[in-house]
């Protein structure tokens, strides 16, 4: 991008930002730049606590453990322990989709079980409302493997011990029984939430099945699928991607995900991860106490596909090189097919990107197979290493912002003019009345799946039928101007 170009956007920082009080643009100045070609960490500060007043669209950590890493677990059963408001908007938010079960009688993910805490429960406790509950499940779904225990932020603020409740009932019914300390109120987005999600899985499945036989025969080729959620299929797609080129998947966490294949995470020999920002910890645990090796992987688009099948293999021998290559032959056909179909639909149009996790620089190189191009994006719950890693995916002169506000977003819209706006639901019908077009990129807008091969086929065709639209056309941003009116004409000569 030309230094021109670099400072209009510069100036329509400056600009959105005068519009906060002196001591709020300072801090919020920090979070947003410009990125030029160098800086290490996208030149954004992240991983901070949203200024009050800045009405922020982050998640809480109850939503980063029991929707994204515990929740599609899918033969246990996930109680979410406090008022009923937290379970009921979680329910079915993710669309994580299963495999292999009947619903309420051996898959549990869609359906929303929680302890309903009232007034008296506040004043004298909830453990014996939370045994009780414990009780039912087990009597009600006899079939599950596990349960998890998601407490909300009522159940930190009176100190109930969710760990001594956990502790016996698991002894009571003989499997395990899942403490997981996230209260939405702590740290300072969902992030908490995937880290004490992390930390409770390991302590509770995976390190105490370390000694247990596993249930497949163990080989050289054994890996971990982790940091998929199966949204719309994600995972099935990339698992068939991987299966083919001859590596054998001994766990899918947590998408499609069962207590047995977690509880095989101490016995794979390669460790594969997609969403780095949700599970990183307990691939560092993994390879800290059990010497298994993980990598970040990418399936978004041809090219990285490619590029990631062909790292994954470098790690293995000489036949599954191979496998790559072949898998790589057999779908580039198909690949070059898409792109020859909607790049000319969609060349040289820009995106604008903001979501959570690993999107906001993952798919910028699938756009960049359908000739579009990233021209602004952040993160709501980043740390410093996603944006070290996001330096590897922008282009200069990318408009970089980490945990921005809806005022933010829409200046920033207003000011760039993208072809496309690509965010969370909170953000989707107020981009629209904009006049912009908008695909939801935490759950695919209920299509999917966008990983793999197959998912890079209906990613292209929701980018072409979002972008052009021609409902678009019908639609006038508010900030064109209104067409004059006709001057209004004398009544004698309207009368004639």
């Amino acid at each position: 991008m030309d230094a021109e170009a670099k400072e209009s956007r510069k100036q329509l920082v400056a600009d959105v930002l005068s519009g906060y009080p002196e001591k709020t643009a300072k801090k919020r100045g920090k979070h947003i730049n410009v990125y030029e070609d160098g800086d290490s960490d996208c030149g954004v500060k992240s991983n901070i606590k949203s200024i009050p007043g800045v009405m922020t669209v982050r998640g809480c950590a109850y939503a980063g453990a029991k929707g994204v890493v515990w929740g599609p677990i899918k033969d246990m059963v996930h109680i979410s322990h406090g008022p009923v408001g937290c379970g009921q908007y979680s329910w079915g938010q993710r669309r994580n989709y299963v495999s292999g079960g009947k619903m309420g009688v051996n898959s549990w993910v869609v359906m929303q079980i929680t302890s309903d805490f009232q007034e008296k429960d506040i004043v004298f406790g909830g453990d014996k409302k939370l045994d009780k509950v414990i009780n039912e499940v087990e009597e009600m779904f006899p079939l599950n493997r596990g349960i998890s225990v998601m407490s909300e932020c009522p159940v930190g603020l009176i100190g109930d011990d969710i760990e001594a409740v956990a502790k016996r009932k698991s002894k009571e019914i003989g499997k395990p029984v899942a403490p997981v300390r996230c209260e939405g109120f702590r740290g300072v987005s969902q992030s908490l939430g995937h880290h004490v999600a992390n930390d409770v899985m390991r302590d509770w499945l995976v390190d105490p099945a370390a000694g247990k036989t596993p249930n497949f025969e163990p080989g050289p080729y054994d890996v971990l699928l982790i940091g998929d959620y199966n949204i719309g299929g994600d995972g099935w797609a990339s698992r068939m991607l991987l299966e083919e080129m001859g590596l054998n998947i001994v766990g899918q966490w947590s998408g499609d995900a069962s207590v047995a294949e977690i509880e095989n995470g101490s016995k794979a020999k390669m460790v594969l991860i997609h969403c780095y920002r949700s599970m990183n910890y307990i691939c560092r645990h993994l390879e800290e106490k059990y010497g298994i090796p993980w990598l970040e992987f990418n399936f978004f688009g041809p090219t990285r596909i490619a590029m990631s099948l062909r790292a994954i293999a470098e790690k293995f021998d000489d036949k599954i090189k191979e496998g790559a290559e072949r898998v790589i032959a057999k779908y580039q056909p198909m690949a070059d097919a898409v792109v020859a179909k909607y790049k000319p639909r969609l060349e040289g149009k820009k995106a604008m990107l903001y979501v959570g996790g690993l999107r906001p620089r993952h798919v910028s190189d699938a756009y960049a197979d359908l000739g579009m191009e990233v021209t602004a994006t952040g993160y709501e719950f980043a740390h410093a290493d996603d944006y070290q890693r996001t330096t590897h995916y922008i282009k200069d002169g990318t408009l970089v912002y980490d945990d921005a506000s809806e005022y933010e977003l829409e200046r920033f819209a207003q000011g760039i003019k993208p072809d496309l706006v690509c965010s969370g639901i909170k953000e989707k019908y107020g981009t629209q009345k904009l006049g912009f077009p908008f695909r939801q990129l935490h759950s695919w807008d209920y299509s999917g799946p966008y990983h793999g091969y197959d998912g890079f086929a209906v990613f292209a065709r929701d980018m072409d039928l979002a972008v052009n639209n021609p409902v678009w056309k019908m639609i006038k941003a508010p900030w064109k101007p209104a067409e004059p009116a006709e001057p209004a004409k004398p009544a004698e000569e309207a009368a004639e």
